[in-house]
């Protein structure tokens, strides 16, 4: 079958009690025109024609990292065989996973098995999640991150159960573990009811396909979201925040550097760093001064609060902020109370949060990569930390070659493919990375080894 016959399968997640199976009926009842074939990996009545239910028992595995991992792996191989006799009958497949999966051994299905490969198209992962009961879950059950971290498209549902505030700091923390994912958020009206483009048709292991949705969907990630460079003369100056989604605000000042060029992502790499160190924290009134570190602004709720920037030598400085400044009505006044504009700002992707359980970050480079020093440096990652890289992501440009290469990783599978000559566009490599505890600071160094300084294609 040639690879534009495949067929497109949607794998749909989300733990228990997060709405799969609405979802999955609205799929089934919708004005969308295809004929779809569901694959059940739970018993239990769905309330759906029972002729495009396979009811699949899932098969227990003990994964070399300790975990015990539900799979569909053999029967699944089985089903979509089976499947294969009816071509004429359906247009897409839609497996919905247990409660508890694990999602990343059915997408590792599509990749080790050449049979499935050739017949089949991972269209992409779409992950429910319980608006009201998420930190609950997320507190007690490791398969709602892993679940999240594995998306290509994330379903918010129940939006009805929070208010909207809750619904915005929901958003983020979603974010935080996995930077990449589409967020969509259900009707508050109706349960699990989204445009069905959201989840079907999504190309999310099409990497051009997302960048046709999002262009900076390869653009590293900050945890911040606003940067801009301000001129002071020496002097105090007053910034005021209101209350806003967050009970606190961390921000950086700092100076800016010839180096910059007043942009603020070339500063954001250099600033980057100081919002995971030690953080120090201050209460309404408190004196600010340029430094090379953080700090974290306490907001008391429902006042409004004012700090002081001293600035003790008159230049150019940037101000870092982890949340927009509209959200919290920021400003930043002199001493006469004229507020000040940036001479140049930019917004930020959310990045990924510090925490030590699951998150997301990315790497880019237009130096050239060496073939042969990013095989052996991949091969050791995925021997060192491959249970727990979840997704893998990006484009490479190795030296002295003409193709766009693109790589997709599913725990210890990797996949690569030319994606055509780069053309016109800039050659640079870029990859995303969302995981379980990984060592950012090991993969970023093992990964700068591969890099070189010759010409990254033939003269």
């Amino acid at each position: 079958m040639s690879e534009t016959n495949r067929i497109p399968v949607t794998v749909l997640t989300g733990f228990l009690g997060s709405g799969k199976t609405t979802l999955l009926n609205r799929i089934l009842t919708e004005n969308h025109g295809q004929r779809i074939a569901v694959i059940e990996n739970e018993f239990g009545e769905i309330g759906v024609d029972q002729e495009l239910v396979i009811n699949a028992e899932e098969e227990i595995f003990e994964m070399n990292n300790g975990c015990i991992c539900c799979t569909v792996r053999g029967d699944l191989i089985r089903i979509l065989g089976n499947l294969m006799t009816r071509r004429d009958k359906f247009d897409r497949i839609v497996l919905e996973t247990t409660g508890l999966a694990n999602p990343g051994p059915v997408a590792q299905t599509f990749f080790v098995d050449e049979g499935m490969r050739e017949e089949f198209e991972l269209d992409g992962i779409v992950t429910m999640v319980d608006a009201r009961h998420f930190d609950q879950q997320l507190a007690d059950s490791e398969e709602t991150s892993t679940q999240i971290a594995f998306a290509d498209v994330i379903v918010l549902n129940k939006t009805d159960l929070v208010s909207g505030a809750d619904l915005d700091v929901l958003e983020r923390r979603v974010r935080a573990i996995n930077a990449m994912a589409k967020i969509v958020r259900a009707d508050p009206e109706r349960r699990a009811a989204v445009p069905m483009s959201a989840v079907l048709g999504i190309g999310g292991f099409d990497l051009a396909r997302a960048l046709e949705y999002k262009p900076t969907f390869l653009e590293p990630e900050y945890p911040f979201e606003w940067a801009g460079a301000y001129e002071f003369s020496a002097g105090d100056y007053t910034l005021t925040l209101q209350e806003g989604p967050d009970p606190g605000m961390k921000i950086v000042l700092c100076e800016t550097l010839p180096s910059d060029n007043l942009d603020p992502a070339k500063a954001a790499e250099r600033v980057f760093t100081l919002f995971s160190g030690d953080i120090a924290s201050d209460s309404p009134g408190a004196m600010i001064e340029p430094a090379l570190r953080a700090q974290h602004l306490d907001l008391p709720g429902g006042i409004e609060a004012k700090f002081v920037l001293r600035i003790k030598t008159g230049g150019s400085y940037w101000l870092f902020t982890q949340h927009l400044p509209e959200e919290f009505a920021l400003t930043l006044s002199g001493s006469l109370g004229m507020e000040l504009a940036p001479r140049v700002h930019r917004n930020f992707d959310p990045g990924h949060s510090h925490d030590a359980r699951v998150g997301s970050f990315s790497i880019e480079t237009d130096r050239p990569v060496d073939a042969e020093r990013f095989q052996a440096w991949l091969t050791h990652t995925l021997q060192t930390q491959g249970t727990q890289l979840y997704r893998m992501k990006g484009f490479l440009n190795f030296q002295g070659a003409n193709e766009r290469i693109i790589i997709q990783g599913v725990h210890m599978v990797v996949d690569s493919s030319s994606h055509g000559p780069w053309g016109d566009r800039p050659r640079k490599t870029q990859l995303v990375f969302i995981g379980r505890e990984l060592d950012q600071s090991v993969l970023t160094q093992g990964f700068d080894t591969c890099l070189t300084d010759g010409e990254a294609h033939p003269a």
